[in-house]
């Protein structure tokens, strides 16, 4: 049998359409697709809920691709190495404490145990506003083509309903940029990140990883960046942690409605 190529065009369209529409009201919507996002969405998922990721980039996990200065590997502290075993990473002891793992195998593991759980992750696509309703809680996401915003063009988006939001766009903190100046009433302010100091910026990060707004929470760098907290370059345990606390933080509120 011969290769059709209307036959290939129609079965990506139409399933990544079937995909898309059902994944147009979520329980919970990600943005972001580094580490920290990608440990929440699993956990949220496992859990049997709804759950999306939108990534701006072709590539989804942040910058851990890269490791420190494209060196492929990552440090990871004593207390996130469960993480790393839920997930099948491998990793060596450095010294008490501190250990490394390959960044590009971290990365496949997040992604593949995502997909595993459940999780629908969209590339390409970018967040260029918020729904908000009467309670000025956050209801959704507007969502575009990254392409169109690179090429500056004046095209309309779609919009994808949701209960929770999680901001995981990392030092950018875009989605909370975005509440910041859509709605000057809720006097909400993302304070940015300050110098790197990885001992203080991985001690505040679970503390920094809340909800900020009616809906919105964030986790991993978005976090330091929203609470002015310090940077911490290629250390990555906090990251995983903040992520697990963020879907803790999602599941609580769900339970609630």
């Amino acid at each position: 049998m011969g290769l059709n190529e209307v036959t290939i065009t129609k079965a990506i369209v139409e399933e990544f359409l079937n995909v898309f529409m059902k994944y147009s009201e979520v329980d919970i919507a990600l943005v972001g697709g580094g580490p920290a996002n990608l440990v929440a969405a699993t956990y949220l998922a496992r859990e049997g809920v709804k759950t999306v990721l939108f990534e701006k980039k072709l590539s989804v996990g942040g910058g851990m691709w890269g490791g420190g200065m494209m060196f492929p590997r990552i440090v990871v502290q004593l207390e996130a190495c469960r993480i790393l075993d839920d997930f099948g990473i491998h990793y060596t002891e450095y010294e008490s404490g501190y250990y490394v793992a390959n960044s590009v195998e971290s990365v496949g593991k997040l992604i593949s145990r995502a997909c595993d759980s459940g999780v629908q992750i969209f590339n390409l696509m970018t967040v260029e506003d918020v729904m908000i309703r009467e309670d000025d809680a956050i209801a959704g996401l507007v969502i575009n083509w990254t392409a169109v915003d690179m090429a500056g063009l004046h095209v309309d988006p779609l919009s994808i309903s949701a209960g929770i939001v999680i901001d995981g766009t990392g030092h950018d903190a875009e989605v909370c940029r975005i509440v910041e100046k859509k709605i000057p009433e809720a006097k909400f302010s993302v304070k940015g990140e300050k110098p790197m100091w990885a001992d203080v910026g991985e001690k505040v990060l679970l503390d920094t990883t809340k909800e900020v707004y009616p809906g919105l929470i964030v986790a991993g760098m978005a976090a330091n960046a929203v609470a002015g907290g310090h940077r911490m370059g290629p250390i990555f345990g906090g990251m995983m942690l903040s992520g697990e606390k963020a879907a803790q933080i999602a599941l609580s509120k769900l339970g609630e409605d």
